[in-house]
């Protein structure tokens, strides 16, 4: 029967191996990210836990390696944990590496759809263009509403002042009202006074 400090070394190099393996195949997951930004984000947070849990099972086995009473067992296991450690070590630069081409490859999209989407940035600047002049036209005649209307009411106010001299009133008096609107003269009709 194995002892059970056996199972337990057994046990850490197996789950050394699965982390491993799943480190490698995320690294290759990133390798092949094309975008967005997000799911290379995501991939990173998973690659980090594995990391983790790779480093964990590590330091286990060292420990078990330094509780080993043979000193042989004890250098075999240490020298299996420094291969485990250089193993991740690799596995880290490979990931940097991975993540630098797929964050160039995702930066490169990025610059050829802003590129593409140059044609529509001079669409949208055609089309302020013709907002401006339309705005311009629109205020041009606004403005020439606005004195016509200026000089109907200046008409109107001689008039009225004509037919207020000629008219005789026993008890009242014409009173004209006016009330300034945008630069122009409003009067309201004439009202009498008893």
């Amino acid at each position: 029967m194995a002892a059970p400090q056996d199972v337990h070394v057994r046990i850490c190099n197996q789950e050394i191996v699965k982390f491993d393996l799943e480190v490698k195949a995320l690294i290759q997951d990133i390798r092949d990210c094309s975008g967005p930004l997000s799911a290379l984000t995501e991939l990173n947070t998973k690659v980090k836990e594995k990391f983790q849990q790779l480093r964990h099972r590590i330091q286990e086995l060292e420990q078990s390696a330094k509780e080993q009473d043979k000193e042989s067992e004890k250098q075999v296991l240490l020298q299996e944990v420094e291969n485990h450690k250089k193993q991740m070590l690799s596995n880290q630069t490979s990931w940097r590496k991975a993540n630098l081409t797929c964050k160039i490859a995702i930066d490169n999209l990025e610059k050829a759809e802003l590129l593409q989407g140059g044609d529509l940035l001079r669409q949208r600047k055609t089309t302020k263009e013709s907002l401006a002049q339309t705005s311009s036209s629109i205020t041009e005649s606004l403005m020439g509403i606005s004195r016509m209307m200026s000089q109907q009411v200046q008409q109107s106010e001689e008039a009225m002042q004509t037919l207020g001299k000629d008219l005789h009133v026993p008890h009242g008096l014409i009173i004209i009202r006016r009330i300034a609107v945008n630069n122009s003269k409003v009067i309201s009709p004439p009202q009498t006074l008893r």
